[in-house]
């Protein structure tokens, strides 16, 4: 059985939880374009940033293994995504584009 008080308390964190949904479904709206290009830009550096990672595990790669991961594959894909990311930030706003499919399969 539920008291006066215990009751008093659960209906505003109900209404505190929508007020929340609501600021941050406004707060997308209100999204800044330059924040997105500048969020997109910081992909590009973390996708560039990971050439040494993958510089380093092709190195520790075993060369007459039967099943080899292909990097070269990896990192084709990887330019593709980069290049994705730097032409939506280059090009003008409604501009439709296609986009090439990724590999996927990394093992040959």
């Amino acid at each position: 059985m539920q008291g006066p008080a215990q009751s008093a308390f659960q209906f505003p964190l109900g209404v505190l939880a929508i007020g929340l949904l609501l600021v941050g479904m406004a707060s997308t709206v209100l999204a800044d374009p330059g924040a997105e290009r500048e969020a997109l830009a910081r992909l590009i550096h973390e996708i560039e940033a990971l050439e040494p990672a993958i510089a380093t595990a092709e190195s520790q790669a075993i060369p007459d293994a039967r099943i080899r991961f292909r990097y070269d594959w990896l990192r084709q894909d990887l330019d593709r995504i980069r290049a994705g990311i730097q032409e939506h930030i280059d090009a003008p706003r409604n501009e439709p584009r296609k986009v090439p499919p990724l590999r996927g399969d990394y093992r040959q």
